[in-house]
């Protein structure tokens, strides 16, 4: 099974998640599609299953969980879940197939909202907050497989810097922070979503 898995994921890894079925893994592995149905039954449950997997290499200590403040922990669990997708950049499309539901994702799940409810946080706002930070992750997530490299980066700003100061001066006068790096953007958000979450939850 974990070789299954394991050769599931690499190829998501190489082809992206469209290219993930019974009979390309089969090809893969060298096997045949009757003993993957064994083992899944469907794709969609191969789909939970390497989706799982990837929760598994979330890396957060639950002790030192524990001890973070709800948002510091918010933070923490959201910046954890980006950089395991920043491993596997073209995996989140299968995210968005079907709710995170193994083992992996249901304990992580389970320990952020405990960290938000032992916060203060009422359980519809912590089911919620939750929610929109793995969603917000996710969306960024998506963007990573077409994260453009330094040198599209740098076309970029060069177009904005020779942009018509008359006719875009907006544009011109923030072009020396254009365009915002994909990983200082993430960031930006996350403490605005944190914030926001914050504010409420002192009212």
């Amino acid at each position: 099974m974990d070789r299954i898995l394991a050769t599931a994921l690499q190829l998501v890894d190489e082809e992206g998640a469209e290219a993930l079925s019974m009979r390309s893994l089969a090809q893969r592995l060298e096997s045949g599609t009757a003993t993957l149905y064994r083992h899944f039954g469907n794709r969609a449950t191969l789909v939970t299953q390497v989706i799982d997997r990837v929760f598994g290499e979330i890396e957060l200590d639950s002790r030192a969980l524990a001890e973070l403040s709800w948002d510091e922990a918010c933070q923490a669990v959201a910046r954890a879940m980006f950089d395991t997708l920043g491993r596997h950049r073209k995996v989140a499309p299968l995210l968005i197939e079907q709710t995170p539901t193994g083992p992996n994702a249901m304990a992580l799940r389970e320990r952020c909202l405990a960290v938000l409810l032992d916060g203060g946080l009422p359980p519809s706002v912590a089911a919620r907050a939750y929610a929109t930070l793995a969603r917000y992750v996710l969306g960024f997530a998506i963007q990573l497989a077409g994260a453009g490299d330094g040198a599209e980066q740098e076309r970029a700003s060069a177009r904005f810097h020779e942009l018509p100061e008359g006719e875009f001066p907006a544009t011109r006068a923030v072009a020396d922070s254009l365009p915002v790096p994909l990983a200082d953007e993430f960031a930006f958000g996350l403490d605005l979503i944190v914030a926001g979450l914050r504010q409420r939850h002192a009212r």
